[in-house]
């Protein structure tokens, strides 16, 4: 090459740092004004049968699991707490507020998980474009719950156990839109999983291993992609081309911590997300709610988790 002329391969760099954001954008335009389109599904009555006018019904079958405890602390006992789990971090910001939702009674306060949410999201929107995507789309829905919480039927809305209650069809005064507080709900549950996965992964993941962007598309695979379109599949599966490094990550989600410190706030916080994920399964669970928002019913083909 001349002077001053870049290399071919510096060429097709930047064409496909470029060309992979818009067509994700693109794939996603299509896939949001597409779904506009679908109709709203409305919560079935706590019964074997499906009742009339429901979108879908829930097959019988044995309950869905909840997943084994995976994550936990990784921290030696000369441990020292850093500041993102402090009371100023994001990230013990968004431990707090999850830990609340967990009431004595085995309900879920709404409040607090959709303030853990809100955590959640400024937490994970600075990481990467894949974040960002996801975080956009939690943010709409707890904004959706955060109107019912505060709204005007606001004592039936406290927790996930009156609100799937008051939702009930033959509970709720029209109009059935009513019910879109538990379809939010599910949508929002499968989304903390995936985060609460990727999240422990980033956190493990072994020196040699698969990278982090392997294995947080490999948890998308678990919590998500069976609930997606193949347009939506599609486009994050582009998305992950431009996932950070682990150590980018773990520099972004601990600031000023180790390496060492970095990885046991995020086992940690994956712990937390994981508890509250199991506590909101086995109520959703229990009421016949885990197909309500379509796709595969959620724990209907258990498997081994890897969390290599």
């Amino acid at each position: 090459t001349g002077e001053g002329d870049l290399p071919w391969g510096s060429h097709c760099r930047g064409w496909l740092h470029s060309a992979i954001p818009l067509a994700v954008f693109a794939l996603l335009l299509v896939y949001l004004w597409a779904r506009n389109l679908r109709p709203h599904c409305s919560v079935p009555p706590p019964s074997s049968g499906c009742g009339s006018g429901t979108q879908s019904c829930i097959a019988e079958g044995p309950p869905p699991f909840q997943v084994q405890q995976q994550s936990g602390p990784l921290e030696g006992p000369e441990w020292e707490e850093p500041q993102c789990l402090g009371p100023q971090g994001m990230l013990g910001h968004m431990m707090r507020s999850f830990r609340a939702s967990l009431n004595t009674e085995g309900d879920v306060e709404l409040s607090q998980y959709l303030a853990g949410w809100r955590e959640l999201v400024r937490f994970l929107t600075p990481l990467g474009s894949i974040f960002a995507f996801a975080t956009s789309e939690a943010s709409a829905k707890v904004t959706a719950l955060e109107a019912l919480v505060h709204g005007p039927q606001a004592a039936h809305y406290t927790s996930l156990g009156t609100m799937v209650a008051w939702e009930r069809p033959e509970i709720a005064p029209p109009p059935s839109a009513k019910a879109s507080g538990s379809v939010t709900m599910l949508l929002l549950h499968r989304a903390l999983r995936w985060s609460q996965l990727c999240l422990h992964r980033v956190a493990t993941g072994m020196l040699g291993g698969p990278d982090a962007g392997v294995q947080c598309s490999d948890a998308y695979g678990t919590a998500l992609a069976p609930h997606h379109t193949w347009l939506v599949r599609q486009a994050v599966h582009l998305a992950f081309l431009a996932f950070p490094s682990r150590g980018r990550l773990l520099q972004l989600m601990c600031p000023g911590a180790r390496e060492t410190e970095a990885r046991a706030a995020l086992a940690r916080a994956a712990g937390t997300l994981e508890d509250v994920y199991n506590r909101t399964q086995g109520l959703l669970a229990e009421r016949g709610l885990l197909e309500l928002a379509g796709g595969r019913k959620e724990g209907s083909t258990p498997r081994r988790r890897r969390y290599s």
